[in-house]
């Protein structure tokens, strides 16, 4: 887990005090970068009682071809404008190209929020 806080200095260069001390929903989490693989998943506990399924990695995408979904095998990235070392290991982010069984598609889930990869397929 990650907390960046407040700054410790005012626009002046002063310093600033701490009124209180770091609060659990202050926190931040690092991100999962869904690798194309065997697929693995972590459940994580987020507030209100509730839990995200993580895929730490996954090789089946639901891809969705007009008014039927298929479900297709993962086997490359192709694009991915979140970074463009993702493409080289491999990551799945919302927004990525990825080549399947069926052609190339894109992501249109979060699949280090859901757990699943969610795709629709591109001309």
């Amino acid at each position: 887990m990650q907390n960046q806080g407040n700054s410790t200095r005012k626009r002046t260069g002063g310093r600033l005090k701490n009124v209180r001390k770091r609060r659990k929903s202050e926190l931040g989490r690092l991100p999962t970068e869904t690798q194309v693989g065997e697929p693995r998943f972590r459940t994580v506990d987020v507030r209100g009682n509730d839990t995200k399924t993580r895929a730490l990695a996954t090789n089946v995408a639901s891809v969705n071809e007009g008014a039927e979904t298929i479900t297709a095998a993962i086997e490359d990235v192709v694009e991915n404008d979140a970074n463009p070392n993702y493409v080289r290991r491999n990551i799945i982010t919302k927004g990525a190209v990825i080549e399947t069984s069926e052609g190339k598609a894109r992501v249109t889930s979060r699949p280090g929020q859901n757990g699943q990869v969610n795709a629709v397929l591109l001309e």
